[in-house]
């Protein structure tokens, strides 16, 4: 748990104040971001339009967001992602309106691009055991309370994201 306070620390001071904080490989739809970005690069630059499509549609339900808005101020999020990643591509757009839905401070949030190795700056993937994207991983107090990897053990990936953020004590 300390290892994560600690990877936690190093990350809020890199996205605090490092300028640049993201290499960017690919062109186009194949663009790749590898470090900590922000949802507004995914929302504006036209190499990523699926962000915007894949929120068409998307409405969580009412205890979905009750379940997230019932700790917004409790609880921060790290979440890896890769640009290339079909999974990412459909996911995360929708965990930013699920957010947004419920009220959620984005500066709760950092998020994380990795390449194809599933590799960004820093080693964060190794230190805090990622294998799969997306993996958001929710903290209380700088320790994990839970994380939902890819569509999450039942596919609902909302719904349990929802609970994770519920039971935090």
């Amino acid at each position: 748990m300390k290892s994560l306070l600690s990877v936690l620390l190093l990350v809020i001071t890199m996205s605090t104040y490092a300028q640049t904080q993201y290499e960017v490989s690919g062109e186009g739809d194949r663009k790749i971001l590898k470090g900590i970005i922000h949802r507004d690069l995914l929302a504006k630059d036209s190499a990523f339009k699926w962000y915007q499509q894949n929120q068409a549609g998307y409405s969580p339900s009412a205890p979905v967001i009750a379940g997230v808005k019932s700790k917004a101020n409790q609880v921060q999020y790290i979440v890896f992602g890769g640009t290339w990643c079909g999974d990412t591509r459909y996911i995360l757009p929708k965990f930013f309106q699920l957010l947004d839905a419920a009220g959620v401070n984005q500066e709760t949030v950092t998020l994380i691009g990795v390449d194809h190795s599933k590799k960004t700056i820093g080693h964060l993937t190794e230190a805090l055991n990622i294998t799969n994207v997306p993996t958001i991983i929710v903290l209380k107090d700088g320790k994990e309370a839970g994380r939902v990897v890819e569509y999450g053990k039942t596919g609902q990936w909302d719904k349990e994201l929802s609970e994770i953020i519920s039971g935090v004590k």
